[in-house]
């Protein structure tokens, strides 16, 4: 596994573009409300990222081997959809959670994350889900720093969600990023303390776990790119970019509007 270390003048230009990219979240913020299409938050958040902020949206043409380019600038998914889901002429209604996911290009550098968003007044069921869901980023966030290994994010992550009732989706993982929208490494959202690669200063990478309230089991609609739960059981996605420095992390995907730390149990 060949892993890109990221140098000073590398890590300037990806603080920049994840601060664009939650700064994409900020403004799409009181756009999400019931009756609103999530092909318009698609259309608002694609001219804010190409108007304002000169930026590409990465997601837009994206096409990796396999797979039909990706035909919208953002992802949102709703309620039992767990990633990739593709806007269009669906209205969010009151009840609602929907996860979007923002990933920018400015000056040939990507900065990725996503937020889950409640819609209206929800039930606790999904207010919970949402919870935990960003307890175990942060669970995993705080397992990063110099000489720990990948599998100690996972685990984390991992007895978190299920020491909650919740499972983890498996097929998806968080990746390293820098010029390129997927590097190496992997980042599994499950696994065993000690395992996998060992972190060193100069690391990117997204932590980006998927949480089911149901089963982990999933499968993918026909539009190619959707990921829904097997059962329908709601699901949310929370995620930042971060960087191992030579004490930690970094989280690099900060903004005025990004969510403080959860305190954690």
């Amino acid at each position: 596994m060949s892993v890109a270390l990221k140098n000073e003048e590398d890590i300037a230009r990806m603080r920049v573009a994840g601060r664009l990219a939650a700064e994409v979240l900020d403004f799409i913020t009181p756009y999400i409300r019931p009756g609103v299409t999530t092909g318009e938050l698609d259309r608002l958040c694609h001219d804010y990222m190409v108007k304002v902020q000169d930026c590409i949206p990465a997601p837009l043409n994206y096409s990796p081997s396999g797979h039909r380019p990706y035909p919208k600038s953002i992802c949102t998914s709703v309620n039992h959809q767990v990633c990739h889901g593709v806007p269009g002429d669906r209205k969010l209604k009151g009840g609602d959670i929907v996860n979007l996911d923002i990933t920018v290009i400015k000056d040939g550098y990507h900065g990725d994350t996503s937020r889950m968003f409640l819609v209206g007044e929800t039930s606790i069921a999904a207010r919970r889900l949402c919870e935990i869901t960003w307890e175990c980023l942060w669970k995993g966030i705080q397992a990063v720093k110099p000489g720990n290994h990948l599998g100690d994010i996972g685990h984390a992550i991992q007895s978190h969600a299920e020491a909650n009732g919740c499972s983890v989706v498996r097929e998806f993982c968080g990746h390293g990023i820098g010029r390129k929208f997927h590097e190496e490494p992997q980042v599994l959202h499950y696994g065993k303390v000690g395992a996998g690669l060992k972190l060193q200063p100069g690391m990117s990478f997204t932590i980006e776990p998927m949480i089911n309230a149901g089963k982990a089991a999933i499968r993918c609609l026909a539009d190619g790119w959707t990921i829904v739960t097997a059962d329908h059981s709601l699901s949310a996605q929370w995620e930042h970019t971060l960087l191992v420095t030579a004490t930690g992390f970094e989280v690099l995907t900060v903004s005025g509007g990004t969510p403080a730390p959860p305190p954690l149990r």
